[in-house]
């Protein structure tokens, strides 16, 4: 099946419809501040879709998505500062898919993704010269995959270790300078020892090629499925209306985790 977009001029005319003077209401008062929420929670829908391998609610997510950035494009046609519209969107992705892939629509040769990706970081620099290595990195970005784009960037630099020999002995350091803070009772340092705690877990994923963000989305997933399960202990259990002392709930867990193993093998 191939399809070549020929619907997404149908979504921008029911988007041009719903913002006339005589359309939604809703739709109207909203401004690119308010929408804001709504292309964040989007996008992370999508990638729950993914995460769940569920094509059927990809495709809803999507979809989604798509009408946060035609809704957006139709806001800030009508804006006097800077205004721009979807096929000026359209546009500035086709011209940058097509300027930063000379392999593939110039005569330039690519022997493999690492050359591709080489390639796409030296034509971004260039484009973007007199800016920052960071500047490209939003703030509002989850802290986490912020702190592995800040670490690839700095890389270009030559900011970084040379293997995961690095941040390993950083973890270390950092962990223990944490332990220093919590024995002071020092909460501002514990705060920003903690912090460098966590970047220094990042770049330790980084070096091995690790999605940090979906190693911790994992283990919290694991850590719901068996809270789940032992709340399900707690409704069978002889004595519902009491608390279960430490013992009990250490049991419960540790029956929790044995049977979503047996699940998951």
């Amino acid at each position: 099946m191939s399809q070549r977009g020929e619907r997404l001029p149908e979504l921008v005319e029911i988007m041009r419809r719903l913002l006339a003077p005589d359309g939604c209401p809703w739709d109207r008062e909203q401004t690119l501040e308010s929408l804001r929420p709504y292309v964040v929670e989007e996008a992370h829908e999508v990638v729950d879709a993914i995460d769940r391998g569920d094509l059927v609610h990809l495709r809803e997510e999507l979809g989604d998505l798509l009408l946060q950035i035609v809704f957006q494009s139709a806001l800030a046609e009508r804006s006097a500062e800077a205004p721009f519209g979807i096929d000026d969107v359209v546009g500035a992705i086709c011209d940058k898919m097509v300027r930063r892939h000379p392999h593939v629509f110039g005569d330039e040769s690519a022997a493999d993704s690492d050359a591709v990706k080489e390639r796409w970081e030296s034509i971004k620099a260039k484009e973007k010269a007199g800016r920052g290595v960071l500047d490209g990195v939003p703030r509002a970005m989850p802290s986490l995959l912020r702190a592995t784009r800040v670490g690839e960037k700095a890389a270009h630099l030559g900011l970084d270790w040379p293997d995961a020999r690095g941040p390993r002995e950083k973890l270390s350091e950092e962990l223990s300078e944490l332990d220093e803070a919590i024995e002071q009772g020092n909460r501002d340092a514990m705060e920003r020892e903690l912090g460098d705690v966590l970047f220094a877990t990042v770049s330790l994923a980084r070096k091995h090629g690790l999605d940090a963000d979906a190693a911790l989305r994992r283990t919290i997933d694991t850590f719901t499925r068996r809270v789940e399960h032992v709340e399900q202990q707690l409704k069978t259990r002889d004595a519902p209306g009491s608390a279960p002392s430490l013992e009990e709930l250490d049991v419960m867990w540790q029956r929790a985790k044995e049977a979503l193993q047996r699940a998951d093998a």
